[in-house]
């Protein structure tokens, strides 16, 4: 409730203190709270930019003791000329392959591809089930909560090196088990 309560004086038993309860405290928790909420969200939505491509949260998914491989996901969005994702690549794993992944009846299938064509003023998403990171050769399983160094080429952007978050994740497909 709004307004002023008496309280005894600190220094005299029968001299009320006037102490004002009002909306001023709750803006400080509700500031504080919001201040929480938005350092949260910066820490969750990583992004980085080269050129004219935006590179929107990369990410891993986790992987099990002695999975050979694993896939990266990231977004790209191109606001400049034509360019191309040529290739990547990590201290985690021995090497990094662009793929694209199809349904071919009920067979799941991965190709490596030569690059990933980034159109002028479009979004490439780089997902689960259609175009990813194939990390080959992982050195250690990926854990929830790791970071690691990736750096990604482009034709005409250059390079530049992202930070990966890994991420615990349903559903994830195990790359190791699919047909190449």
């Amino acid at each position: 409730m709004v307004g002023l309560r008496n309280h005894p004086h600190p220094e005299s038993s029968h001299m009320p203190t006037q102490i004002y309860e009002g909306p001023t405290l709750k803006l400080k928790h509700l500031g504080a709270a919001c201040a929480l909420t938005v350092a949260s969200l910066a820490a969750s939505a990583h992004e980085f930019k080269i050129g004219d491509i935006k590179i929107g949260h990369p990410y891993a998914r986790t992987t099990a003791t002695g999975q050979a491989s694993g896939g990266g996901y990231l977004k790209l969005e191109n606001k400049g000329a034509d360019d191309k994702l040529l290739s990547a690549s990590t201290d985690v794993a021995a090497s990094v392959e662009l793929h694209s992944m199809s349904m071919e009846g009920d067979v799941m299938r991965m190709r490596q591809l030569d690059s990933i064509a980034l159109p002028q003023g479009k979004t490439v998403d780089l997902k689960p089930g259609a175009l990813h990171l194939m990390l080959v050769g992982l050195k250690a399983p990926l854990k929830d909560g790791d970071k690691f160094p990736l750096k990604l080429k482009f034709e005409k952007a250059g390079e530049v090196t992202v930070t990966v978050n890994v991420e615990a994740g349903g559903g994830e497909l195990k790359h190791d088990m699919m047909k190449h």
